[in-house]
């Protein structure tokens, strides 16, 4: 099973970028589809993006869609979330995820799908 650590969050102001990390081991990264998901207090966990194994397909929620780039370097087995032009309602506890993936395709934001998580990284936006 993967273990994931994230890393790089932290008190931001509106309008700044944020970097994420996400760092597996434990088995082979390749061909596992990662997934990031944020959770805001009192609210759901919701799906931010996700990437294909291979890295070449990516999918994003509306919410983040024109703001944010996921990508990944499995010589490094690492996944990264970009997240330019914050906002308040980006504050939220910010996870990645791995799921097995059959196909090298983006995965789907779906929570049950994903087998591995991790510890989360909080990401307070301030004006």
């Amino acid at each position: 099973q993967v273990q994931l650590v994230e890393s790089g969050g932290g008190m931001v102001q509106v309008g700044d970028s944020l970097r994420l990390s996400c760092a597996a081991s434990g088995v082979r990264f390749t061909n596992y589809a990662m997934g990031w998901f944020r959770q805001a207090p009192g609210k759901e966990r919701e799906f931010v993006g996700g990437i294909s194994w291979g890295g070449y397909l990516t999918n994003y929620a509306d919410s983040v869609k024109g703001r944010c780039t996921i990508s990944r370097d499995n010589t490094k087995n690492t996944v990264y979330l970009q997240l330019n032009n914050l906002i308040p309602e980006d504050t939220a506890v910010y996870y990645c995820a791995a799921r097995d993936s059959l196909a090298d395709v983006a995965p789907r934001g779906v929570l049950t799908d994903f087998t591995s998580w991790g510890q989360g990284t909080q990401v307070t936006v301030s004006s």
